[in-house]
């Protein structure tokens, strides 16, 4: 019997909450997919199975994320996609009715059994799809992170601020006015500066969940720029319903349908004319979905 872990324990400790996507109640047959395990992973997921209450949402599903590559996962909405995400960094936590079994391994460590959830989720950041900004200015967005972890010398914020927002491609157009509110910035350059944030825990792995949901097509090619530079540093897990972008960025590509694994390969092959799932070609080439 799988060994399972109960969210709820530490849901009560806290209020904040989060929204998650419900699997659709359509089922469709699909074809188990054995995934191939490399042992040059970052982060392995084996048999990963996720229940709200009495209903099972991802069902049992494994594969693996290489370090420093741009792993897309897409699908239609209410696939799985966001929660198997809050799965990674235990967010699926602030969910009180949520039921986890199966494995999930960083670096060889079983994130469920880790002890500072805080420590985790500085090591694996995340990207809403809408931006939130703290009610604060632009340079105390950006500088709150590395406060909170001990860091006071104005200098040393300053690089830190400054690196962000330049990695975020949104240092040129707020340099002057790192005073201002951050509330009070564009929607697509709200977005960026969420990332500036998110990049100022210094994470290993950057989860990013349709971060160009509410930002112009310029902007967005801007961000998809700058991570294709960030995957020097860390790992990147690209969720987008968006499939030219997963085209475009990532290295692999999961199809990811009813909490289940449609298919995972090489994103030449999954956006191919022949991928190994006839499903993959027909959601990629906008036949349903």
């Amino acid at each position: 019997m799988p060994e399972e872990w109960s969210a709820g324990r530490t849901a009560r400790a806290t209020s904040f909450s989060l929204h998650d996507f419900i699997a659709p109640a359509l089922h469709h047959s699909i074809t188990p997919l054995f995934v191939a395990m490399s042992s040059d992973a970052q982060i392995v997921v084996k048999d990963l199975r996720l229940a709200y209450g009495r209903k099972e949402v991802i069902h049992g599903i494994s594969f693996d994320i290489q370090r420093n590559e741009i792993f897309g996962v897409i699908g239609p909405s209410q696939s799985g996609k966001t929660s198997l995400l809050r799965c990674l960094n235990r967010t699926i936590d602030f969910t009180p009715e949520a039921r986890v079994s199966g494995a999930i391994q960083v670096d060889g460590e079983d994130v469920r059994r880790v002890k500072d959830v805080f420590a985790l989720r500085r090591k694996i950041g995340m990207v809403a799809p809408l931006p939130v900004g703290l009610p604060t200015s632009i340079y105390d967005n950006v500088a709150f992170a590395p406060r909170c972890a001990g860091m006071s010398r104005k200098d040393q914020l300053d690089e830190i601020v400054e690196q962000c927002l330049r990695q975020a491609a949104l240092w040129d157009e707020v340099k002057d006015r790192l005073d201002s509110l951050g509330t009070k910035l564009s929607g697509g350059q709200q977005q960026r500066l969420t990332i500036a944030r998110a990049l100022s825990h210094q994470p290993q792995i950057l989860c990013l969940d349709e971060f160009s949901i509410a930002i112009d097509p310029v902007t967005t090619m801007r961000i998809e720029a700058v991570l294709k530079e960030l995957r020097k540093d860390m790992t990147i897990i690209l969720v987008t319903n968006l499939t030219q972008q997963a085209r475009r960025l990532a290295d692999r590509t999961m199809f990811l349908w009813n909490g289940e694994i449609v298919e995972l390969g090489p994103s030449e092959v999954i956006f191919s004319e022949h991928p190994a799932n006839r499903k993959t070609y027909e959601y990629v080439n906008g036949i349903f979905g």
